[in-house]
């Protein structure tokens, strides 16, 4: 099965060892659905069009969660903005699928326990953890300044959207990721629509921060 970008930003939000996530919910579940919505536009089959999202293309990729949203969005009847369908596309729900795919591929184990006796737990650390590896390896070997593809410079914009990419690369340049963001790896259709996912997954993350501070 094809790997996604969806799967290298839950592969770089998990630790390792300890198989629990790194990146709090909402970005993270924001970061996944954001990176299906930025993977459809550089594969041409989404684009933006009075700042919401188009469905250029509504031919299969052949993935199925790319295939599955690309439906949703052409099926919805009233054309939408990124931030709504980063919410619609339930990230938290996409992150269940995409980890029991990376268990039955062999990427990841699950081991299940309890608190006390009581509470459930399940922790996912690595069982190859070649996959994570290589994904780390071309993102620092961007951010050190090699040329990204496309498919490397959505994954640093989404990580940067869900305020992880410092943590999880603390040499990361500040002026280097907005250096690759705003670089020329695509035209400037894909990039504009690409950019639009990554603010809405920052805006869901700053808003819900804002909620918890009020409430």
């Amino acid at each position: 099965m094809t790997s996604i970008i969806a799967e290298d930003v839950l592969l770089l939000g998990y630790d390792e060892k300890k198989g629990k996530p790194t990146i709090g919910p909402i970005g993270l579940n924001a970061g996944l659905a954001g990176a299906l919505l930025a993977e459809l536009a550089i594969m041409g089959r989404l684009s933006l069009a009075d700042k919401k999202v188009v469905v250029t293309d509504p031919t299969p990729v052949g993935e199925p969660e790319l295939d599955a949203a690309l439906a949703r969005i052409a099926a919805e009847a009233e054309v939408r903005k990124p931030e709504w369908w980063v919410d619609k596309l339930d990230g938290a729900k996409l992150r269940e699928r995409l980890l029991v795919r990376l268990v039955e591929g062999g990427v990841l184990s699950e081991e299940r326990g309890k608190i006390l006796g009581l509470f459930k737990t399940v922790k996912y650390p690595e069982l190859d953890g070649s996959v994570e590896r290589a994904v780390r390896t071309r993102v620092e070997s961007v951010l050190d300044g090699a040329e990204p593809d496309e498919r490397t410079a959505v994954l640093i914009g989404i990580m940067h959207a869900t305020k992880a990419l410092g943590t999880l690369f603390p040499g990361a340049d500040e002026a280097r990721v907005k250096e690759i963001t705003q670089g020329d790896w695509a035209g400037e259709g894909v990039k504009e629509a690409v950019r639009a996912v990554e603010a809405a997954v920052l805006m869901i993350l700053t808003t819900a921060v804002v909620v918890t501070t009020v409430t």
